[in-house]
């Protein structure tokens, strides 16, 4: 592990990760109306689905792969074992974590912003009438019936993807700042992590197009939401000497974050909730992040990792 700053890998693997994943978004940008025109609906958004998930998303893990390569740095450090017998607590934080949080954050959002609330779910009532389908359970089973999709099938759909990203930011990025120390480390990789986002952001992902200050308020709001995510995500990696609770805590945050619009009613504004990344919807991991950032000796710092970890 190096114990000084690499600012030639450090902007050679920046270059690159920005480069794929944004040549990707303006590929889609382009493409994304005549793709609505020449799939269906449903086709449509696969396609959609399946460029931003290997293609924009990928871009982190391919800058890894191609900054080694370029400057024969050797695959050292990689993170990529598992390390499961002296880290498998903080894969089990990582699995049921985020959904916690996701859950804490709903809830202060509904207190917040009662007018919000509705018991009868009626986005979720809507889509299933349309199918044919009438509901008869409370919405409270029907958000428990959610969580085995959430921990199981999200989790094995979601980390083809979030490997892509995770593998780039906190298994190359992340160890790349420690000689700064942990703490700006963080910092800096959650704040690149967020600006990465605003082609999308642009695009109306996340928090759509209809606010003030769109799109570079939302901009703002996701660097502010990866900020803290990343200090949990690499508190993960660096605690358990792997990638893959990151992996596997990334494909849950994704497949948990909107769980409060189950609930909602009306037109709330995106940018506060009640999806995870909301500045009240994702409290709960604003909170989290922040008590990682300032416990002392939470994050170790580069002396504290091995090169052995391949």
């Amino acid at each position: 592990m190096h114990t000084s700053l690499e600012r030639k890998r450090l902007f050679i693997f920046l270059a690159i990760a920005c480069g794929i994943s944004w040549l990707v978004a303006l590929g889609l940008y382009l493409t994304q109306g005549r793709l609505n025109t020449a799939f269906s609906a449903v086709s449509g958004q696969v396609v959609v689905t399946l460029m931003v998930g290997f293609g924009y998303m990928w871009g982190p893990a391919l800058a890894n792969i191609l900054t080694r390569i370029l400057t024969r740095e050797g695959w050292s450090g990689a993170f990529l074992r598992p390390n499961f017998r002296r880290g498998w607590p903080y894969w089990l934080i990582a699995w049921l974590g985020p959904v916690v949080l996701t859950v804490a954050g709903v809830v202060v959002y509904f207190v917040v912003f009662p007018e919000h609330y509705d018991a009868t779910m009626p986005l979720v009532r809507e889509q299933l009438e349309a199918s044919g389908v009438t509901l008869n359970i409370p919405s409270w089973v029907y958000g428990l019936l959610q969580l085995p999709n959430v921990l199981l099938v999200g989790l094995v759909i979601n980390s083809f993807f979030t490997f892509g990203e995770e593998f780039g930011w906190r298994a190359y990025l992340l160890q790349k700042l420690l000689p700064l120390g942990p703490r700006w480390a963080v910092v800096i990789s959650g704040v690149i992590w967020g600006l990465w986002h605003w082609p999308m952001i642009a695009m109306g992902h996340n928090y759509g197009l209809n606010y003030a200050g769109a799109p570079w308020l939302g901009i703002l709001v996701m660097t502010w939401f990866t900020l803290w995510l990343g200090v949990f995500f690499s508190w993960l990696v660096l605690r358990g000497g792997s990638v893959w609770p990151a992996v596997i805590g990334h494909a849950i945050v994704n497949a948990v974050a909107g769980l409060g619009m189950i609930w909602v009613s009306g037109q709330p504004n995106l940018l506060i909730g009640p999806t995870a990344a909301g500045l009240v919807g994702g409290i709960g991991f604003t909170l989290a992040g922040l008590i990682l950032f300032l416990w002392p000796g939470a994050l170790p710092g580069v002396e504290s990792l091995s090169d052995k970890n391949g």
